[in-house]
């Protein structure tokens, strides 16, 4: 009777030397595409599940997808990049998280949970550039897992679509390290990063460390990336006045061109018990962001139930720029990345 190949040993099969890595005595190695920064000795694996040493080597993912979709840019969601424009996403297996609400479980937890079963498609860097040109995508993202633990894979995509004009993406935790922002500044245009909670409580119930995901906000508006911050917001984990004010000075304090979004939370994976976000909750949440002195916040996940919120208006004088429902632009006004009204510069990468 043949051998049962597990999904482990499937993708150690797909695997290349990496490059975020350096050597450490007696054969470990320091990995350095996540925050957690992990010291793995030979045979083992990193948190990440995915990223391993091999014989004093660290082996990182390699020539699959586990999902490949086209979508709206709005979808990721960049509000303030090519508004209308169609992104080709992509994503791997594994995450350096175990969030109790992903939304993308079966990708993210493959390695970790029996019932995250998730297959792979075999793809060259080719190919998938191949499918975005001929799809009409402008942008191409990494997303669905991780994209940090899958940095090396996503730069070689990145390079071929950069040599055909595609704009680059990666949509992240944001448990970043100064070596892996580096490594992706050349290939990476926009950057969206999940600020989850301002509790390093709530930080810990996912496996990560608040401050890592501050200092990696602050890292990527200083090197250039465009960068757009969600906050899910969840009834009774972090939907509290004063914590999501927290979030809006501190992002006012980086940047108070960053669009900040504010999403609905609805019950997936193992988080069953917390009420869906109501809209009237995540307007609360927008007042929070504009008077703390943020010019753009957006409600999301809610279409129609929150007012205008998800359109993009001129801080200047007012104007309603891009007119949108959920992820369709209705209508879009900037022109040269201004306001056509009063021609106050508008934050983005627009056309």
């Amino acid at each position: 009777m043949a051998e049962v190949t597990t999904l482990k040993e499937l993708l150690s099969q797909n695997t290349r030397v990496g490059e975020l890595y350096e050597t450490m005595p007696d054969s470990w190695v320091s990995c350095h595409s996540c925050g957690h920064q992990c010291k793995i000795p030979p045979g083992k694996d990193g948190i990440c599940r995915v990223r391993f040493n091999r014989d004093g080597k660290l082996y990182v993912p390699w020539g699959y997808a586990a999902g490949i979709a086209l979508d709206p840019i709005e979808k990721k969601p960049f509000f303030h990049a090519y508004p209308g424009a169609k992104a080709l996403s992509f994503g791997m297996l594994g995450c350096d998280y175990h969030c109790s609400y992903c939304q993308n479980w079966i990708t993210s937890q493959a390695l970790r949970d029996p019932s995250a079963i998730a297959g792979i498609e075999y793809m060259t860097a080719e190919e998938f550039i191949d499918a975005a040109v001929r799809s009409k995508a402008k942008i191409v993202t990494s997303t669905y897992n991780e994209p940090l633990i899958t940095s090396e894979w996503a730069v070689e995509l990145f390079k071929l679509a950069k040599r055909v004009g595609l704009v680059t993406s990666y949509v992240s935790n944001g448990n970043g390290t100064p070596e892996v922002l580096d490594y992706l500044r050349p290939w990476v245009d926009l950057f969206k990063v999940d600020l989850k909670s301002f509790s390093q409580k709530a930080y810990a119930q996912l496996g990560g460390i608040l401050q890592r995901v501050l200092d990696t906000i602050k890292m990527l508006h200083e090197k250039g990336f465009w960068v757009e911050v969600v906050t899910l917001v969840v009834p009774g984990f972090n939907d509290t006045d004063e914590e999501l004010t927290e979030i809006a000075k501190f992002l006012v304090s980086v940047s108070p061109d960053i669009p900040w979004h504010v999403t609905a939370f609805h019950r997936d994976y193992r988080m069953t018990e917390p009420d869906n976000t109501p809209p009237s909750t995540l307007i609360r949440a927008r007042e929070i962001g504009l008077q703390a002195g943020l010019r753009y916040v957006y409600a999301g996940n809610r279409p129609g139930e929150v007012g205008d919120t998800e359109n993009t208006f001129c801080p200047f004088c007012g104007t309603t720029l891009v007119e949108r429902w959920g992820f369709s632009v209705l209508s879009n006004k900037i022109k040269h990345g201004s306001c056509h009204k009063c021609g106050t510069k508008i934050a983005g990468r627009w056309e």
